[in-house]
């Protein structure tokens, strides 16, 4: 997930500063590399569900840790990459995130706690890594060319988020003998003991390859030859958060993406579960992540759509048409059964996929100097991937898996609200997720 940025906020970059092919490479893969890392969630987690035999309120606490800490780093983000620089600032966020994935080395032998304080570790470095990354992509050649560029890395970003399940389904899931309920029950205490331990170690090799891959990408990008940015700070912007908040549609803004996000990665977080029950698919884990790469290929595949169909129809009717059929997809996946429930489900992501940077754009227009200010709410906002799905798993605890997609549903209403209430807003190209 990319934070979005005011142009005013991130300074000037150097005059007449050429293009540079091998950064944009570098940043592009950058952009690809924290969609797969993030997507991985949705198969780590009923990995560690089924190892540490945990409620869904209790798995959920792998995006609780995950998605809080963009509300909890993204400030210090910010001042960070505003001392050392952009460039020295995206370093510093890989060799973060390559950290957070060294760290499930241990924890395969640790426990469950090292796992989550991993999660952290990593997402706080994606955190920073976005901070300062997402402003070389308009800096890296022609301004008239900006906005193809930004399209270019948000495809990659999607296209990491559709791949990481795979890599998660094959090398994950896919190296650790799946057992039924029946042959666990056989096992006794010490061979139970080392299946879960061979569960748990099934992490590490992906992880490390990760890791290592992270470490490459720092020391390319530390040598690469970037525009040089200096910071300079916007006249304006003064006034607290709660004064830019009284601007009525970055209030309903900031509730919309916290909503959406929550709801995306909530679905996300249930789908191998959901695939696995007996009357959906019956799907073993490692065939099961083969589909979630489906939900969120359908999101890279909207966005393409989307920007077709928004030349000619407003947003706002566009992000309430999505909403609403997202909500109809997913009543579908709880009242049905089988392949079409399946299917129904998995086509909500054809729907999310213009959802972030359409709500993020309306939530700013008119801000004027302030838009640096409310860009840095809406980006807390995601924080909601941290609590949707504690609610999700709450009720699927307590009512059913199946029923508890009804809380997602209910996010999709207020996003739907919210887009026929902006119906004639004009938006202005926006970085998305």
């Amino acid at each position: 997930m990319s934070l979005s940025h005011s142009p005013a906020a991130l300074g000037a970059a150097e005059a007449g500063a050429p293009a540079n092919g091998r950064a944009l490479v570098i940043v592009t893969i950058l952009f690809f590399m924290w969609g797969l890392l993030t997507s991985l969630n949705d198969i780590l987690i009923p990995h560690l569900k089924s190892i540490y035999t945990l409620s869904y309120v209790q798995a959920m606490l792998v995006q609780f840790c995950f998605f809080g800490a963009y509300f909890v780093v993204s400030v210090p983000a910010g001042a960070l990459v505003r001392r050392i620089g952009y460039q020295n600032g995206a370093v510093a966020g890989l060799v973060i995130a390559a950290s957070g994935c060294l760290l499930f080395y241990p924890a395969a032998s640790s426990g469950y706690a090292l796992f989550l304080f991993a999660f952290f570790v990593l997402a706080a470095g994606i955190t920073v890594l976005q901070v300062a990354a997402n402003p070389f992509v308009t800096l890296l050649g022609d301004p008239r060319t900006a906005s193809s560029r930004l399209t270019l890395t948000q495809a990659f970003n999607s296209l990491g988020t559709t791949v990481g399940p795979l890599f998660g389904g094959l090398l994950i899931l896919g190296g650790v003998a799946v057992l039924s309920e029946a042959e666990l029950a056989a096992l006794d205490a010490a061979q139970l003991s080392a299946h879960r331990a061979a569960e748990a170690a099934a992490v590490r090799g992906p992880y490390l390859m990760l890791a290592g891959t992270l470490l490459v990408l720092a020391v390319l990008f530390a040598f690469a030859r970037l525009p040089r940015v200096v910071h300079a700070e916007p006249a304006g912007e003064g006034g607290s958060a709660l004064a830019v908040l009284r601007h009525r549609n970055l209030l309903l803004g900031a509730i919309g993406i916290f909503l959406y996000v929550g709801a995306e990665v909530s679905i996300g977080s249930f789908l191998v579960n959901f695939f696995g029950e007996p009357h959906i698919a019956g799907l073993d884990h490692a065939t099961a992540a083969t589909y979630v790469a489906y939900y969120w290929g359908l999101a890279m595949v909207g966005r393409f759509i989307g920007f077709a169909v928004m030349q000619r129809v407003s947003p706002g009717l566009t992000l309430g048409f999505n909403a609403a059929c997202a909500m109809g997809l997913i009543l579908l996946a709880v009242l049905g059964e089988g392949r079409l429930a399946m299917w129904a489900i998995i086509g909500v992501g054809l729907f999310n996929s213009i959802m972030f940077p359409t709500i993020f754009s309306i939530a700013l227009h008119g801000l004027g100097a302030r838009t640096g200010q409310g860009s840095g709410i809406l980006c807390m906002a995601i924080v909601g991937g941290a609590l949707v799905p504690f609610v999700q798993g709450y009720v699927a605890d307590n009512a059913g898996l199946q029923p508890s997609f009804f809380v997602p549903m209910a996010c999709y209403g207020f996003i739907l609200y919210f887009g026929l209430r902006h119906a004639r807003v004009f938006l202005e190209p926006t970085p998305a997720r």
